[in-house]
């Protein structure tokens, strides 16, 4: 089952089994004559039931109810239910209903209500995950998954993941490392034929261990080749792989500090294979998909309910100001376009979350072609190549006014690390590391960072810049967010910008 029909299924599941439950209430109160009817006698019993059921639908999806639980836990979904639907429930009546009901019956009516809403919404949500688990067992809907680890490792997984097809992984390649100093790319018999290749595993300068890397392909995982670890980031995009499953062991921190390095920012879910030392020791607290134990990296850095609510935020700030702020938006137009030659609006392509590219919008400040001749570089203090009107503007932040529309759009958020040309992302995730985790969440119109540093004028500036971002990303918070934008907007008001 694909993920968009994965979510469908669960929204309709939901809608009419809320609406079911909210019948259910009506029933007992009308018709069996079970509880106080006076809460439900007003209106239209068919818009009320619509109006709970789209309330109930929007708290479900603050809670995190909507998101990929890909061969979870049906337990663990049951018990955040639960937890949603229990306070839920005591807010809706204690609100709403409690002052229109006997105390009794009001009682009793709390508890019907919430265990209508339990029974129908858990069995309709119960229903969908077993379809979606017969799909699994069948082979259809499964997770791509690439394994990183030692040969021996690499087969040990393979044969334990075959033993829980329930997981839903299906492994289609493998980069194993083998304790043999020569370096060999092994292709298996029956595809491209039995050959050895002798060729460097890592790119020249890179300082880690000269170790064999050995690719498995179809004739065990049904994979494609790649000669090294720094290529497994165009092995996922051509396999179009979602998990990556890294086998190694306590001392091979060298080697797991470069997967995660060429995977960080990516749209793939990293999942370390803990050891037996490790497990034992306490020192990992794994989780289980269908009893095959996995360890997840870089998980979610915010709850779900404030994920959503930051995106809600997004959209309703970026469309107020949009909207209201229209008319100075098109005077600030007219004035770059009357005081420069060239067009109001500067188009750049720029790199969003997981690496993926986009046009940011914003008012030029710059005179038409300015890099021609230099091609990309740094801003710097008193840059000959900004408009006056230019220097204006970015003092008080106006020209990044269109970028709302990116905010609007989904690829930018009001706060985040600010995104970056893919000139400078190449060169800037080779000579920095951890560079790449920017890339974790939407870039922003404004971070942590832009408050707190100037413009890059060299490297010591990325690397500054970078841990402010990393910062904000491991604490992100909507509370941080709020006092982000109000830093920004006192800089703005006292023309304090770059």
């Amino acid at each position: 089952m694909s993920r968009r029909a994965e979510l469908l299924a669960l929204l309709v599941s939901d809608a009419v089994a809320l609406i079911l439950a909210y019948t259910a209430f009506v029933l007992a109160c009308q018709r069996w004559g079970w509880f106080d009817h006076s809460v439900i006698a007003q209106g239209s019993t068919l818009i009320t039931a619509i109006a709970l059921c789209l309330g109930w639908l929007v708290l479900f999806l603050f809670a995190g109810m909507y998101q990929e639980r890909f061969a979870g836990s049906r337990f663990d979904e049951f018990v955040t239910f639960l937890k949603v639907v229990s306070v839920g429930a005591l807010l809706l009546f204690f609100s709403v209903f409690i002052d229109r009901m006997e105390t009794g019956s009001a009682r009793l009516g709390i508890a019907f209500y919430w265990g209508a809403l339990v029974v129908a919404v858990s069995t309709g949500r119960l229903c969908v995950r077993a379809f979606q688990k017969a799909l699994i067992l069948r082979g259809k809907g499964l997770h791509k998954a690439v394994v990183v680890g030692w040969s021996e490792r690499v087969e040990e997984l393979y044969k334990e993941v075959a033993r829980y097809p329930a997981a839903g992984l299906q492994i289609v390649g493998a980069v194993r490392l083998q304790h043999t100093q020569p370096v060999q790319v092994g292709v298996h018999a029956g595809l491209q034929g039995d050959e050895l290749l002798e060729r460097p595993v890592f790119p020249e300068g890179d300082a880690l261990p000269q170790e064999g890397v050995e690719i498995a392909l179809n004739g065990d995982f049904g994979g494609q080749a790649a000669h090294s670890i720094a290529e497994l980031p165009g092995l996922i995009d051509r396999l179009n792989v979602q998990d990556v499953l890294i086998a190694l062991g306590p001392g091979d921190h060298t080697y797991l500090d470069e997967v995660l390095r060429v995977c960080d920012g990516r749209s793939v879910s990293l999942k370390l294979v803990p050891d037996f030392y490790t497990a034992i020791g306490g020192m990992a607290r794994t989780e289980h998909m269908y009893g095959l134990p996995l360890i997840e990296v870089f998980p979610e850095p915010i709850p779900a309910w404030e994920k959503s609510s930051k995106r809600l935020i997004d959209v309703f700030a970026s469309l107020t100001v949009l909207i209201i702020g229209l008319p100075l938006g098109l005077l600030v137009g007219a004035f770059v376009r009357l005081t420069s030659p060239g067009s109001a609006i500067y188009r750049q392509t720029r790199v969003g979350q997981y690496g993926e590219h986009f046009t940011m919008y914003k008012f030029r400040t710059m005179y038409e072609n300015a890099e021609r001749d230099t091609g990309p570089v740094w801003a710097r203090k008193d840059d000959a190549r900004v408009t006056p009107l230019g220097r204006i503007l970015r003092r008080v932040r106006l020209d990044e006014m269109p970028q709302l529309w990116n905010v609007l759009k989904g690829e930018m958020s009001l706060v985040g690390p600010r995104p970056e040309r893919p000139f400078f992302v190449e060169q800037h995730v080779g000579a920095i590391p951890l560079y790449s985790r920017r890339h974790r969440v939407k870039p922003g119109v404004t971070g942590l960072a832009q408050v707190k540093w100037r413009y890059d004028n060299d490297l010591d500036d990325v690397r500054q810049k970078l841990k402010y971002d990393l910062f904000y990303i491991e604490n992100m918070s909507l509370r941080m967010d709020a006092k982000i934008l109000l830093q920004t907007t006192r800089t703005a008001v006292g023309g304090g910008g770059q």
